[in-house]
């Protein structure tokens, strides 16, 4: 990785709707991956509930913008760290998430998962690995 390029860290803490938080969130990635920054995520707490499948908001009267995360990978952004313990404290699995893939160039455009559920110790351990951390 060139000396130039900053490791940029979302850490979304916040429930999807609600608040402004999540959205928020989700726009500044988009623009931060655009300048060529090597930009992950973190689902921690309630940010957990911004990767679950099945989302609809209209009885709330907002948008759902949840279907925009599988477009992640179109801006190089394939790495989604979720907390094991937030989904457990939450009743949550893997299989509440959505299916969100990225196409691997130098491997034939193979699809492959962007999100990666990893133990409390290891997200602190990639916390740690940062240039900049970003919280909402």
């Amino acid at each position: 990785m060139s000396e130039d390029i900053k490791k940029f860290l979302y850490v979304n803490r916040k429930a999807p709707y609600g608040t402004i938080y999540a959205l928020e969130s989700l726009e500044v990635v988009l623009i931060g991956a655009a300048f060529d920054q090597d930009v992950s995520l973190a689902f921690l707490d309630d940010g957990v509930f911004q990767l679950t499948k099945g989302q609809d908001t209209k009885e709330i009267g907002v948008k759902n913008f949840s279907p925009t995360f599988r477009a992640l990978g179109d801006y190089e952004v394939t790495k989604l760290f979720v907390e094991r313990e937030s989904l457990d404290e939450r009743g949550l699995s893997a299989d509440d998430l959505q299916d969100i893939v990225w196409e691997d160039e130098d491997d034939d455009y193979a699809e492959k998962p962007s999100i990666r559920i990893i133990s409390r110790a290891e997200m602190a351990d990639i916390m740690a690995d940062q240039d900049v951390i970003l919280s909402f």
